[in-house]
């Protein structure tokens, strides 16, 4: 099973809109993001985003180009500040290739804590990018990144 951690792309700013909608640069970068996630072979059969509208939009570039017969769908636990433990439980329970697009500082989260770096907020996630991680049993390893 692989998971592929999503940060969304560039957002306009709360002032221009409060629901913070992906900008042009953010749409382009998503579409760019997704092409080279399907130039590497990924379809996802599962497909999460955190509901916030950015999130949402980053993940219909992703949905669209990778597997759009996909399960799509807000889930919990992608949210700014949820505890990363929520979505370790809900990746222990899958075992299809899931897509999860969310935000920080939630994703670093959990990309340390499925990788077993004491959830160190300070591992490493490449904004605006893609970390796909792989599992073993019930370890998680990195295979690759896309920024």
């Amino acid at each position: 099973m692989q998971v592929f951690l999503v940060h969304h792309a560039d957002a306009v700013g709360s002032e221009i809109d409060p629901q913070r909608p992906l900008s042009s640069a953010g749409l382009a970068h998503a579409e760019r993001l997704a092409a080279e996630a399907s130039a590497r072979g990924l379809k996802p059969q599962i497909v999460w985003h955190s509901g916030k509208l950015r999130a949402r939009q980053t993940a219909e570039a992703f949905w669209r180009r990778l597997n759009p017969v996909a399960v799509f769908a807000a889930q919990r636990g992608l949210q700014p500040t949820d505890p990363p433990q929520t979505i370790r439980d809900l990746l222990a329970a899958e075992d299809q290739d899931v897509l999860l697009v969310g935000h920080f500082p939630s994703l670093p989260r959990v990309l340390a804590l499925l990788t077993e770096n004491s959830e160190d907020p300070a591992v490493s996630f490449p904004q605006h990018g893609l970390v796909a991680l792989e599992r073993s049993g019930d370890s998680w390893k990195e295979v690759f990144r896309i920024q």
